[in-house]
């Protein structure tokens, strides 16, 4: 009964999961890693979500801890490692060229601050967009807005 509470609302909120491994993985491969290791980690944390926050909320939350963590040691591996694709059932959704342009400009941001511009853009507010990182709500305004002006640079070349 647990599990397919999980899995349903895994489900209702792949989205989330999706833009995380869109933005903090590289290649298929790694999208697969990530994406496997952001469903074992909210599975191994789902028995204590009390619902205090929305699913979603801590989805995104384990999400963007888990593709921090995955950044963090992929850039420290010194050793590629062979996957066998067959062995996964991920299956990332195509992107609408827009979309993917403005995917490839956001990863051109710092860690933090493509977390914050995906936060924002999700419609969580600065004040949710804080607790979730970390910061002050004064100091995640003034990098929401940095960071707007850096993307519209890349987005326009100039």
């Amino acid at each position: 009964m647990i599990e397919n509470s999980f899995l349903q609302k895994v489900e209702e909120h792949k989205g989330i999961i999706y833009k995380m491994i869109n933005l903090y993985a590289d290649d298929d491969e790694d999208r697969k890693d990530l994406y496997q290791e952001i469903i074992f980690q909210s599975w191994s944390a789902y028995a204590r979500f009390k619902g205090d926050a929305k699913f979603s909320t801590w989805l995104y939350k384990i999400s963007l801890n888990v593709s921090l963590s995955f950044l963090s040691k992929k850039k420290k591996q010194n050793h590629i490692t062979t996957i066998n694709p067959d062995d996964y059932r991920f299956e990332s959704p195509e992107l609408p060229e827009r979309a993917d342009w403005l995917y490839r400009c956001i990863r051109k941001l710092t860690d933090v601050d493509r977390s914050i511009i995906m936060l924002h853009l999700d419609g969580f507010d600065n004040t949710e967009i804080s607790e979730m990182i970390g910061l002050s709500r004064n100091n995640t305004n003034v990098k929401l807005h940095r960071i707007k002006q850096q993307l519209a640079s890349l987005l326009t070349g100039k």
